[in-house]
């Protein structure tokens, strides 16, 4: 994460930490499909002192953490060590982790009475961390898919949207089904719910013996970003809230379709299945959404768009490989 953040912070000190809002162009399923207004402003902080919105103990929650978490006094967070801002990045001391995520956390933790302590990881150790115990739970932009749910269990409390990046200066003006990314090498994240999807368009492409694309794969946000300004890939399919965000600070690359899952994918608090955990988290959350919280945490990240209205513990995921 730290190399992300040292290469993003003169990017944002240039713009004085001023970008147009994230929602820029997207759609809210929950909203029927209406875009954001493109006109909105969001300020984005990256210092480490971050004068987070924070949240009331309310013990009746409180009273749902297992014996074996709560007797520690602290809620063990795990979240992606590569920076992925506005999600979770480092702040401008290089230590501090900040984003949304964190934010979120940090309400779940104080509604529930315990202290926040939260530790970077790779995509796939935070999975591993999470199934051993180490972690009690990860936020971490992290879907609810059938898979995952054999093994862990999911709070929901953001609305996961897609989307396809391009160069500014593509040729490339929309990306909306599989025939339009024939030929083209794409980026993606290892591992991810967008990498199924694209595999999926792909299965499709080859039965209508369409071109091939050519698939590489990229584990951090500059990885991505330098590939698509030098032109070794094309296109690069992530997160929408991820994507807005460098569209607006770098002004080097555009978006060129959004994609929502015909079943509604949403992102998850990931706790390993059955420990107990689940239901006190799940309450949590609804807690922070009906106190309006939640709402002031999003707002202040510019991702209003991925809001939900309420909390749902292992809701229909997106469907399994076949």
């Amino acid at each position: 994460m730290s190399s992300l953040s040292r290469r993003v912070r003169p990017v944002l000190a240039a713009l004085s930490i001023a970008v147009l809002a994230l929602t820029a162009a997207c759609a809210n399923p929950e909203d029927g499909g209406r875009a954001a207004d493109p006109s909105a402003a969001t300020k984005i902080n990256t210092a480490p002192e971050q004068n987070r919105v924070r949240a009331e103990r309310v013990q009746a929650i409180a009273d749902l953490v297992p014996a074996a978490i709560s007797g520690k006094g602290e809620l063990a967070v795990g979240t992606i060590s590569n920076g992925v801002p506005p999600l979770a990045f480092l702040a401008d001391d290089d230590k501090t982790v900040v984003g949304v995520e964190i934010d979120i956390a940090q309400l779940v933790a104080d509604t529930l009475g315990l202290k926040l302590t939260v530790t970077q990881s790779s995509w796939e150790n935070l999975f591993l961390s999470i199934r051993s115990g180490k972690y009690d739970v990860g936020f971490s932009n992290i879907t609810v898919t059938e898979e995952r749910k054999d093994i862990y269990d999911f709070a929901t409390y953001r609305a996961d949207s897609l989307t396809w990046e391009v160069a500014a200066d593509s040729k490339i003006t929309k990306i909306e089904k599989p025939a339009d990314v024939a030929g083209l090498t794409v980026g993606v994240g290892s591992g991810s719910n967008q990498e199924k999807v694209l595999l999926a368009w792909l299965d499709e492409n080859k039965a209508a013996k369409l071109p091939e694309t050519k698939i590489q794969y990229y584990q951090t946000q500059t990885d991505y970003w330098l590939a698509l300004k030098s032109g070794r890939i094309e296109a690069f399919f992530g997160p929408h809230s991820l994507s807005a965000y460098h569209v607006q600070v770098a002004k080097e690359s555009k978006l060129v379709g959004d994609y929502y899952s015909p079943t509604p994918a949403l992102i998850g608090a990931m706790t390993v299945k059955d420990n107990g955990l689940i239901k006190a988290l799940n309450e949590a959350l609804n807690s922070i959404i009906a106190n309006g919280k939640y709402a002031e945490v999003l707002a202040r990240w510019g991702l209003d768009h991925e809001k939900v209205t309420g909390s749902l513990i292992n809701p229909p995921g997106t469907p399994r490989k076949k």
